[in-house]
């Protein structure tokens, strides 16, 4: 098959030359026609698979004809680094169509973008909580939205924006093509599905199948030797472009530090980072100024780097479909990948899961010069706090210096310390527990 067989028109055609596209992807070839026909769809396709041009090209298709100045397709993705490589896939092909598209996401002022939307675009694409404060400004509107493309569903429902996204749809017409893509489709984004798609296609491509080009490892190691065991492993391993996983940011951060202090050329993306500095490592990680970029799951989204030689698990993720979806980064565009995995004994349940996923028992390697046997550095005990004496309580002494229970009709309050009930003062204007609506 070929994309002249879509029969785009000449303009969209010419866009598609420019992106250097030949032949459709398999989740290009499925869903292209049922999105053409105005179809809703749901699609289940790992990242780099293709799908940005999967919903994109038909879209532009679909706009090139009708009202300009006016939004009319609105693309929802969880991260700024993925809307921004949308947006760009979206100048690329539509270059020629006159269409205008733009991003919308936080961390950068909204000033520049209510001046955009005032312009008039037709193509917005958002992440949530921007596009909220949009809507709450009224300085955008969604009432001539043709098309809503959710995409990442499974990382949006991950980073908590199900919500976001249900507030967002109330705002768009019912009468619209909805097109909702996920690498992997838990219970609660079928519901999502069933809630916003009428009748939809379903595209299935690959949902649980790595590429056939990536070769695992995995590196039992203890938590506290996986730094020391990742620098021998980039000493003795021929690599050319690496991404390292870490579960959380500050991880990453750290990680990221220490390999630019022991002489590579690294960064690290994670949420801390402002828009500028994020740009700056993705953009340098992809035209090779830094060989290591280090990251979390949901930082990552939007990571379309070709020539990726190595993906390393520093952590194990948490699900087999969040390690597909890692490893797929390596191993495209006909070249071969590696995927390694550093895995600690609390680790175990995990590993075979990964591997009942992939059908396959991973290797298991470890290096002939590298000692495993350090010991964890010990925490440092923290020096006792001698005993505070207890606190007297009101009461009468006794002879014996001691103080007696509290009288009868004596209790605590405002003002009320050692006062016999008939003279405490009334409490006003407290609240009860029925009061405060409980």
């Amino acid at each position: 098959m070929e994309f002249n067989s879509f029969n785009f028109n000449p303009n969209i055609v010419a866009g598609i030359a420019a992106a250097g596209y030949t032949t459709p992807t398999p989740i290009q070839a499925e869903a292209i026609p049922p999105v053409m026909t105005g179809r809703d769809v749901l699609g289940l396709a790992q990242t780099g698979t293709g799908k940005t041009a999967a919903f994109a090209l038909p879209m532009l298709q679909r706009l090139s004809e009708g009202e300009r100045g006016k939004v009319r397709a609105l693309i929802v993705a969880p991260t700024r680094e993925l809307a921004e490589q949308i947006n760009e896939s979206i100048i690329v092909l539509g270059k020629q169509t006159g269409l205008r598209s733009m991003t919308v996401y936080g961390g950068v002022s909204i000033n520049p973008q209510i001046k955009n939307l005032r312009r008039g675009v037709e193509i917005v694409v958002a992440c949530p909580g921007r596009l909220l404060d949009h809507i709450g400004q009224g300085s955008i509107n969604l009432s001539q939205v043709e098309m809503l493309i959710l995409d990442e569903a499974d990382r949006m429902f991950d980073m908590g924006f199900l919500p976001d996204i249900r507030r967002i749809i109330k705002q768009i017409p019912r009468q619209r093509q909805t097109l909702l893509f996920s690498a992997t489709m838990p219970k609660e984004i079928l519901r999502l599905a069933h809630e916003v798609l009428t009748n939809p296609e379903t595209v299935k491509v690959d949902s649980l199948a790595p590429a056939t080009t990536v070769s695992h490892a995995l590196y039992p190691v203890g938590q506290h030797l996986k730094t020391d065991l990742l620098l021998q492993l980039l000493k003795k391993t021929n690599t050319e472009s690496v991404l390292v996983f870490t579960r959380t940011k500050h991880r990453a951060k750290r990680l990221g530090e220490k390999l630019t202090k022991v002489g590579y050329k690294a960064a690290s993306l994670q949420g801390n980072l402002s828009q500028n500095r994020r740009q700056a490592a993705l953009s340098g990680f992809r035209d090779g100024s830094y060989q290591i970029l280090v990251a979390t799951d949901i930082a990552a989204r939007g990571i379309d780097v070709s020539q990726i030689s190595h993906v390393v698990n520093f952590d194990i993720p948490d699900t087999p479909e969040a390690y597909i979806h890692r490893i797929g980064r390596t191993g495209r565009a006909a070249r071969t990948g590696d995927a390694f995995t550093m895995i600690s004994s609390e680790d175990t349940l995990m590993v075979r899961a990964i591997e009942k996923a992939l059908g396959q028992e991973i290797q298991r390697h470890t290096l002939s010069d590298f000692d495993y046997s350090v010991p964890a550095p010990r925490k440092e005990a923290q020096p006792a706090k001698p005993a505070r004496p207890p606190k007297s309580k009101p009461g009468v002494k006794t002879s014996a210096g001691r103080r007696s229970p509290r009288p009868e009709g004596y209790g605590p309050g405002p003002g009320n310390k050692g006062k016999p009930a008939s003279r405490r003062r009334p409490q006003t204007g407290r609240s009860t527990p029925a009061s405060r609506g409980h």
